[in-house]
């Protein structure tokens, strides 16, 4: 058997975290078992007190509340994102049902856009394929991570 996780270098991964939890249906995760805190694990780890920020746990991982996912975790890391992804996130309201009616689709895609946008996303650029029936947004999240909303 294989286990693996996403990780995601990030400048922010609080902020991350806070973002991508409800865009995935994911929960933070908590603390290992004997931690009442993300800080008090790392800390037990070894990582200096000065990296870690005082006034805020060092919460930086996401996980499938029905494990059907892998978990996520964003590493932090000092410089910003600076190049395209080589790879990104799809999310699907639609559940990729190509046969929904086009306004329907649309709509779906378009709803979720914006509640997204509201959450701190930017959008990238549209896709129409009407023939095909293939309406895509691209999008970068709080830190310019590309992903896609179809």
């Amino acid at each position: 058997m294989v286990t693996w996780q996403l990780t995601i270098d990030a400048h922010d991964p609080a902020r991350l975290v806070e973002f991508w939890a409800p865009v995935l249906g994911y929960e933070v995760q908590p603390p290992p078992d004997g931690f009442t805190t993300w800080n008090e694990w790392y800390l037990s780890k070894g990582v200096p007190a000065d990296e870690l920020d005082p006034d805020r746990d060092a919460v930086d991982r996401i996980w499938d509340p029905t494990g059907a996912g892998p978990r996520i975790w964003f590493q932090i890391v000092p410089e910003q994102k600076s190049v395209k992804n080589r790879f990104h996130l799809d999310v699907y309201p639609t559940n990729r049902d190509r046969d929904l009616p086009w306004d329907e689709r649309t709509t779906l895609v378009d709803r979720r856009v914006t509640e997204l946008v509201e959450a701190g996303a930017s959008i990238r650029n549209r896709t129409i394929d009407r023939e095909n029936g293939f309406y895509a947004v691209g999008m970068f999240d709080p830190e310019g991570n590309e992903f896609c909303v179809a």
